[in-house]
């Protein structure tokens, strides 16, 4: 038999929660010594570290090696044990398939012995092993689902190797600093700015994500939608009852940032980019949306023609004075008492705001008290999803009726304070300023223009006021 000329190690560790790999570094130091005791030059180290070999990942390095396998560059392989090589069945039969066609018939393990893949007995008890991998791996499996699932019920937070933004490292007491952001990431949202202003806000501020990574609009989203900040214990992608922390926004403000989403979703609406009062004017002729229609360098907002806009064509006005024009009124009736007895009124809601936020919360008492009764085993697993199924779907429901709830949290603390609003309103960014316009104006209707005049008419724009 020729002698090992490049012989290849594998090293592979399921969980690596604290990042060093010292678990894959420990498999490597003892392969490199058998490699040393038996002669076998190492020609490359493949290395796939917080990978499972259970889940059916994908292992960049695992297949990496059976590329070079299948060239005949390896003519042997180290691994610490047969596990870390394989734990399913069928993969161990597709290693053994690649080794087989390239003539490789040395592979080593340094706990167990060796095992040559051309002999039956050495196959037999490669593939024995890997049976009890699979069936060690499946079994854990269990256990972790059994336990998740006790957790979920009990509204215990789960493990994990990064805490959530907003909370310490146990995952229930509050990081108020974090917290406040958060509120504020929350109301900002639901009043009309988009997830990627905010992320540029979060950044400019130096408000770090977990980690210390960069902020993304995934990730925010993946914040402002969860479960836990609204004090909600969540399980496999469903909210299965109340949590054992403290909410950082109530339930009732989750539901309107699902509604804000579910309402772009299906509407398609897109934020602002350059045109303040994007969605906010109407033809005084036709009485449709005014859409923004530059010509060269100027900006303005025209009244499209055409199948797909059904405008009569017939009406622009300049993008700039209108703007400056409703933001001076909005500015100034912040300062009105008739903003503040409006905002006095909207807090309660109208009837059908309540009726809904009724109906949510009961469906997600309904939700609750199954999680109870599953964790009290009084019905299995199979009953509690059954039983979710359709109170899930009327939470859907009113969640997306909601869609159109008041927006006037866009006005937090700003109610009579038009003045000094005014001195900073060219330091906001455009979609914290259509916020604001459309928390206080449902639209503008623009009238006709007089041929030839240079400067805008205010008898053109009739406000119509939503506060």
């Amino acid at each position: 038999m020729p002698p090992i000329t490049a012989a290849a190690i594998y090293a592979r560790i399921s969980s690596d929660q604290d990042g060093t790999a010292l678990g894959v570094a420990r498999q490597l130091d003892d392969c490199r010594r058998l490699a040393s005791d038996l002669g076998w030059p190492v020609a490359d180290e493949y290395v796939d570290n917080d990978i499972s070999a259970y889940s059916g990942k994908r292992r960049p390095e695992y297949q990496r090696l059976l590329v070079d396998i299948s060239e005949r560059r390896r003519d042997a392989v180290i691994v610490y044990h047969s596990d870390r090589l394989t734990r399913r069945p069928i993969e161990l039969e597709q290693f053994l398939e690649v080794a087989t066609a390239a003539n490789l018939r040395h592979v080593r393990f340094v706990a167990g012995a060796a095992v040559d893949v051309t002999n039956g007995d050495g196959l037999m008890i490669l593939r024995l092993l890997s049976a009890v991998a699979a069936n060690e791996s499946d079994t854990k499996s269990r256990r972790i689902r059994r336990k998740m699932d006790e957790l979920a019920a009990a509204g215990l937070p789960h493990g994990g190797s990064r805490r959530p933004f907003g909370y310490d490292d146990d995952r229930v007491t509050v990081r108020e600093q974090e917290a406040d952001v958060i509120r504020s990431l929350a109301d900002r949202f639901v009043s009309g700015e988009s997830l990627r202003s905010l992320t540029t806000w979060l950044e400019a501020s130096e408000f770090q994500a977990v980690g210390g990574g960069v902020w993304r609009s995934g990730a925010l989203r993946g914040v402002l939608t969860s479960a836990r900040i609204a004090g909600l214990r969540s399980h496999r992608g469903q909210v299965v009852g109340p949590a054992k922390w403290t909410a950082i926004i109530t339930e009732q403000h989750r539901d309107r940032i699902l509604s804000r989403l579910a309402h772009i979703t299906t509407t398609h609406q897109r934020s602002p980019r350059r045109y303040l009062l994007s969605g906010l004017l109407r033809c005084g002729r036709c009485g449709k949306p005014l859409l923004s229609s530059p010509s060269g360098a100027t900006r303005r907002y025209a009244c499209v023609s055409g199948p797909d806009h059904g405008g009569c064509g017939r009406l622009t006005v300049v993008a700039e004075p209108v703007e400056e024009l409703i933001t001076e009124a909005v500015l100034f009736r912040l300062d009105t008492p008739e903003l503040s007895a409006a905002l006095d009124g909207s807090t309660s809601g109208d009837s059908q705001t309540i009726a809904m936020g009724q109906g949510l919360a009961d469906d997600r008492a309904q939700l609750d008290e199954l999680a109870a009764l599953y964790a009290g085993k009084e019905i299995t697993s199979r009953e509690w999803l059954t039983a979710r199924q359709p109170i899930e779907a009327r939470i859907r429901q009113t969640e997306t009726a909601l869609a159109r709830a008041t927006k006037s949290s866009a006005l937090t603390g700003l109610a009579g304070q038009g003045v000094a609003l005014r001195t900073g309103w060219a330091s906001l960014n455009l979609t914290r300023q259509h916020a604001i316009v459309a928390a206080v104006l449902n639209h503008a209707v623009v009238g006709p223009g007089t041929p030839g005049a240079r400067h805008l008419d205010p008898e053109r724009i009739l406000p119509r006021w939503r506060l």
